[in-house]
C-alpha cells in the first residue's frame, strides 16, 4: 500500500469516529511515519502505533500551553504483516483505535481484557 493510500485509511478511521469522541479530542495530532525510532521502539518489537502524551483523565487545571499529544501510526510494520486489502485496512483501523483508546485513558491491560490488545 502506497503512503498516500495508507494515510487515507488513517484519515477515514478518524473521520468515522462517533461525534461524542470527536467532541472530546483536543490538542492531539495523528502522524504517519514509516518506522518507529529506536527511542520509540527500543526492543525493536515492530510497533504498529504509539501514543505519546497526557491522557484525558490525567489532565487537570494546569494543562495549558502544552505541546499536542501525538498518536504515531507506523506504515512499514503494518506492511510487514503481509496483509492485503481489507485485512490491512482493518489492522490499520485497529491500531488507530487502540492508540486513541490510550488518549482516552484506557491502558493495555484493559484493552487486552476487551479484546483490543
Amino acid at each position: 500500500m502506497r503512503r498516500d493510500e495508507f494515510e487515507r485509511v488513517v484519515d477515514e478511521v478518524l473521520e468515522s469516529l462517533p461525534e461524542w469522541a470527536l467532541e472530546r479530542i483536543h490538542n492531539l495530532r495523528v502522524v504517519v511515519e514509516e518506522w518507529p525510532t529506536a527511542e520509540q521502539d527500543p526492543e525493536d518489537e515492530g510497533l504498529l502505533g504509539l501514543y505519546d502524551g497526557i491522557a484525558l483523565p490525567e489532565r487537570d487545571l494546569d494543562y495549558v500551553d502544552v505541546m499536542p499529544d501525538t498518536v504515531w501510526i507506523f506504515r512499514q510494520p503494518h506492511l510487514a504483516l503481509a496483509l492485503e486489502g481489507e485485512a490491512l485496512r482493518e489492522e490499520i483501523r485497529r491500531t488507530v483505535l487502540h492508540e486513541l483508546a490510550h488518549y482516552f485513558g484506557l491502558d493495555d491491560d484493559y484493552l487486552d481484557e476487551i479484546g483490543w490488545g
